[in-house]
């Protein structure tokens, strides 16, 4: 693609980056057929190639973004299924990171709009703050449908969690229950901790199991993820700094930093990208990063491989690989490699690469469009007769949970009961309900 910026306007190296992301594309439109949001409007601006456009024009001419471009790019989910499918390696997940930090600068969006997003900027990533929120939604369940569409789709997303009332605690390191084979951090998520943090637990279970101790970084900020996608950037980029500062020294003595929330998970993968020209943490940056690894992933990257299988019944899984996982940081089949070494059976979902709607704020941000992306992926899943969904996001898991009746856990909470844990409580409540 033909760029147009002036010698001054890439003095400035954020210019640079863009100019560069943008000469890649060839117009091609292959993006297009892979993009759920194009898919569902038909409308090109609500593509890929489209949006491409739209930030081109803005970002070359310094413009006031105006309202038909930001509709189209808060529209985007940042799902990055077009970066797998792109043949060129538009690089659009930092081109979109870029547009939405020049709207939130120069855009000036109407009240409800900016209030909302300054709430969730400043609620979700501190659980203290957060766990206030779901009391305040678990109150307001009687007057949902009387709110608008953004604070009711909040308050359906707390009925579908298992809040944490009281302050999360944990000990500063679980001791493996066999000879240690070293030991990982584990990130505990601003938003898992409180409404999820089963999947917290369930994880240092397998972890101790297996043999690696586990060194929860409860004093970690955000990762960041929430205000970077908002367009919040040098707050985004503060929290970064501030974990990076608060690991430092655990880092060296630590096999792997294990994030068992995808969009969490790419997002610390991003940090060496994030900090690369900063003289004081782009070394510590690359580092965290090059150590981060799903859980799925690292799992599966053991050796010898190991397996599990205690349970008396076979369960048919339907896995469904959140868009974080299987674009953000090319995560495919370990999920299901491990589902299958534990004694599950896993089922293929038509049309996975498509986004289920949660994209981390985009259900509160954009309800209507979340809902029937939801709605779709939900009626898909139900297509191939799973007895359990499986997924590797909070996010995913408590959409999906809003649309179907099919059970839907975290992929570790399986591996876990597997391999001698508890049965998760979303089984045995459901068994209770039979």
């Amino acid at each position: 693609m033909r760029t147009l910026f002036s010698p001054e306007q890439l003095q400035n190296p954020d210019t640079r980056e863009v100019e560069q992301i943008l000469r890649k594309c060839v117009h091609c439109g292959f993006c297009n057929a892979t993009c759920p949001t194009f898919l569902l409007k038909g409308d090109e601006l609500d593509g890929p190639r489209g949006r491409i456009y739209l930030l081109k024009d803005m970002l070359e001419n310094e413009s006031r973004p105006d309202k038909e471009v930001v509709l189209h790019i808060d529209r985007c989910l940042s799902c990055l299924s077009c970066m797998t499918t792109c043949p060129s390696g538009v690089d659009y997940m930092h081109l979109i990171d870029h547009g939405r930090a020049y709207i939130d600068k120069h855009h000036k969006r109407n009240i409800a709009d900016k209030l909302l997003r300054q709430i969730l900027a400043f609620v979700l990533p501190i659980p203290d703050r957060f766990r206030w929120l779901m009391k305040i939604a678990a109150l307001a369940q009687p007057l949902a449908k009387f709110l608008p569409a953004s604070i009711s789709t909040g308050i359906k997303l707390a009925q579908e969690s298992n809040v944490e009332l009281k302050q999360t605690s944990f000990k500063s390191i679980y001791k493996s229950e066999i000879q240690s084979l070293g030991c990982v951090g584990l990130l505990p998520g601003c938003a898992q901790q409180v409404v999820a943090n089963e999947i917290n637990l369930a994880s240092i279970r397998l972890l101790n199991r297996i043999g690696f101790d586990v060194q929860v970084l409860s004093e970690s900020e955000c990762c960041g993820a929430i205000e970077h996608h908002l367009g919040k950037g040098s707050q985004s980029i503060d929290r970064v700094k501030a974990n990076l500062s608060n690991w430092s020294d655990k880092l060296p003595g630590m096999e792997a930093v294990i994030s068992n929330a995808s969009g969490c998970g790419t997002m610390m993968k991003d940090y060496a990208h994030l900090l690369k020209d900063d003289n004081e943490f782009s070394t510590l940056a690359k580092q965290l990063s090059d150590k981060t690894k799903d859980i799925s992933e690292f799992l599966n990257q053991l050796e010898p491989k190991f397996e599990y299988k205690v349970l008396s019944e076979e369960y048919t899984v339907a896995y469904q690989n959140p868009c974080s996982m299987q674009h953000g940081q090319k995560i495919s089949d370990q999920p299901t490699q491990l589902l299958n070494q534990f004694g599950f059976n896993t089922t293929l979902i038509p049309d996975s690469h498509l986004c289920c709607g949660s994209a981390g704020t985009y259900n509160i941000l954009q309800p209507d469009m979340a809902k029937q992306l939801g709605q779709k992926k939900a009626n898909t899943i139900e297509s191939v007769l799973p007895e359990l969904i499986a997924s590797g996001n909070l996010g995913c898991i408590l959409q999906l949970r809003q649309y179907t009746k099919i059970p839907v856990l975290h992929t570790v909470q399986l591996l876990d009961w597997a391999s001698g844990g508890p049965k998760p409580a979303t089984l045995v409540n459901l068994n209770a309900e039979d």
